[in-house]
């Protein structure tokens, strides 16, 4: 082989940007599940920690499931531009933290974001070449209603609120690249598995693809 020929001519692989991958859906539909799922089984994956203004529930960690702030921090991030989406949902505030989302896909590490529509939209706008996004569906309004019961998270009003708040949450399914209805948790996972391996080929993520095709042409 020709001693010009460098990167993946010589047997390294070519390296891609990460992506941003967007699970939304009603309140109970799945998308925590099949986001923990997909986090076991793929070590490129990782959770994007938000950071919110709402209190923290039995179990949960600062800094590992949210970074809890009171309202006059968040709105500092907000002032400061810190943000890369952020939503009032239910009274209380969500936001992703920009830099640290940008470093892991700088690295070609992909980052999953459990995040409503209105956060969906506003990366659209900030990162649209970056975003894949799927909308997680219920088969039905029964079994939404019973998800979220069996879950025992909530009181029951807070329950209803979510169900109340379901079908305009659901209105916005057109606004997302792809649809999931989760039948069955395994069967979801592997859907969103086959959108993810799918969305990683994008000519667009790969890094140095015009010089390893030049390379090719010229007979590295």
């Amino acid at each position: 082989m020709n001693e010009k020929a460098k990167g993946p001519i010589d047997g390294t692989k070519l390296k891609r940007r990460g992506l941003m991958l967007v699970l939304s859906s009603p309140s109970g539909a799945g998308k925590t599940t099949i986001s923990r799922q997909l986090l076991a089984r793929d070590q490129n994956l990782t959770m994007s920690v938000s950071a919110t203004t709402r209190p923290m529930r039995p179990g949960e960690k600062d800094g590992l499931d949210y970074y809890f702030l009171d309202p006059t921090e968040f709105n500092l991030m907000i002032n400061r531009r810190e943000l890369l989406e952020y939503a009032k949902v239910f009274d209380n505030y969500y936001g992703t933290p920009a830099a640290a989302v940008q470093d892991a896909l700088e690295v070609g590490k992909d980052v999953i974001f459990d995040i409503d529509w209105q956060g969906s939209q506003q990366i659209a706008e900030k990162a649209r070449e970056d975003l894949v996004s799927i909308f997680i569906l219920p088969p039905s309004t029964a079994e939404l209603d019973r998800r979220l019961h069996n879950r025992a998270q909530d009181p029951e009003k807070v329950v209803a609120a979510r169900m109340a708040k379901a079908p305009s949450e659901m209105s916005h399914y057109a606004e997302y690249d792809f649809i999931v209805v989760n039948y069955n948790v395994e069967e979801s996972v592997a859907q969103v598995e086959a959108i993810i391996a799918a969305e990683r080929l994008r000519r667009h993520r790969m890094i140095g693809l015009t010089d390893f095709v030049k390379r090719l042409q010229e007979g590295y």
